[in-house]
This record gives C-alpha cells, sequence and structure tokens, in this order.
C-alpha cells in the first residue's frame, strides 16, 4: 500500500447516533472556520467521493438484513480507502482543514459492536487499509429515543440502520461515550440536546482550542 505523503492539514471529525445533530454541527462548523478564513473540506461518510458515493447507496438503503455485519465492514473499508486516497489525504497534504461528518469510529460501532464482537476486525482492517485517526473527533452526545426519533423524522431512502430501532442507538450511544473514554486525547464530548446554536458554539470554542495548538 503506497504511503500518503506527511499531511500539513488538520483532520477533525463528526460521530455521534443517528439524529443527533453531527450532520448540521460539521456544516457550522466549516462555515464558521471559512468565515475566519480557513481553507475548509467539507465531507462525510460513506461517501466523500464518487466510488465512496456508490458504496454509500448500497450499504444505506435496502432492509436491515440485506448485508452480514462482515460484509459492512469490507464496504465500509472500501468506501473509506477511495474517500481517504481522493478526498482527505490531497486537501490535508495541501493544508486544509478537514472535517469530515462520521469515519472509522462509526464503523467500529456500528458494525464492530452492534452487530458482533467484531471490533478486532474492524481495527485491524483500519490497520491495514486506513492507517490514520482524526487529529480531533467531536462527539454530538443525544438521547436515543430522541436521535431516533429525530433520524426516523428525516423520510429519507437512507434509513436502514434507523429501521434497526431505538435499541440499537442505545448501544450506540453507550459505545460512543465508551470510545470518547479509551481515546481521550482526540474525543471532545458536547451535549447536543441543546439548541443548535448552544451546541455550535461549544463546538466552535472546543475546535478553536485545537487550532490554536495545531498552529
Amino acid at each position: 500500500m503506497s504511503q500518503p505523503q506527511e499531511p500539513l492539514g488538520t483532520f477533525i471529525t463528526f460521530e455521534g447516533i443517528d439524529g443527533s445533530g453531527k450532520s448540521t454541527q460539521a456544516r457550522l462548523l466549516a462555515e464558521h472556520l471559512r468565515a475566519a478564513g480557513y481553507d475548509v473540506v467539507l465531507t462525510r461518510e460513506p461517501g466523500g467521493s464518487p466510488g465512496a458515493e456508490e458504496i454509500r447507496a448500497l450499504v444505506l438503503q435496502g432492509d436491515p438484513d440485506r448485508w452480514s455485519a462482515e460484509t459492512e465492514i469490507l464496504l465500509f473499508t472500501a468506501a473509506r480507502r477511495d474517500h481517504l486516497e481522493r478526498t482527505i489525504n490531497p486537501a490535508l497534504t495541501a493544508g486544509k482543514v478537514v472535517i469530515c461528518d462520521r469515519f472509522a469510529d462509526s464503523t467500529r460501532m456500528y458494525q464492530g459492536l452492534s452487530r458482533g464482537d467484531l471490533r478486532a476486525t474492524v481495527d485491524q482492517l483500519h490497520s491495514l487499509m486506513i492507517g490514520r485517526e482524526p487529529d480531533l473527533t467531536v462527539l454530538i452526545d443525544m438521547d436515543p429515543d430522541t436521535g431516533h426519533a429525530r433520524a426516523k423524522s428525516r423520510q429519507t431512502a437512507e434509513e436502514r440502520f434507523e429501521d434497526f430501532g431505538t435499541d440499537l442507538q442505545a448501544q450506540m450511544r453507550a459505545g460512543f461515550l465508551a470510545l470518547a473514554s479509551e481515546f481521550p486525547d482526540r474525543f471532545r464530548i458536547v451535549d447536543g440536546g441543546r439548541a443548535i446554536e448552544t451546541v455550535a458554539t461549544d463546538v466552535n470554542r472546543t475546535v478553536a482550542g485545537h487550532l490554536s495548538s495545531f498552529g
């Protein structure tokens, strides 16, 4: 596997259960940083590159039992590798701020934890094929019932994981909080159960502290 150039930019990810508001907060942060003069790339997973967007349609649509957890891990890793090669690494090498709505932590949770004891498999594939973690991960914490209701109210075609129900969301919330304890140097937890503007203020403050140390 070819090694990318040493990145010059900074890589920020947003994580959280479905309906937590992380996508909105990622977008608001991108707007805030652009207004402050930063060169920002806002992207998402699964997706973020043409090939990865094609895989997104495969994994987020259809019946809940469409794929096994093992197959999902392979699909998500393939999408992430293409995303890394075509979008993330080039932007970081150019010194940009990359903001990504979900990354490997979501795979650690949704496939590695919730659908079987496959966390080690996720981490092995990640080490082999991806080989990097975000510089900062903002976890938008949300009550599972509230998040699930919000997610279902969107009524999009991409509701395969929402269809697993609130039990999955409760398990995912606990898992994300455990991940934040496992990786305290890069995780920051923000309470998502407040007004959007209030959450955004906290996110901006959190990221500002990171960027000041980033330089």
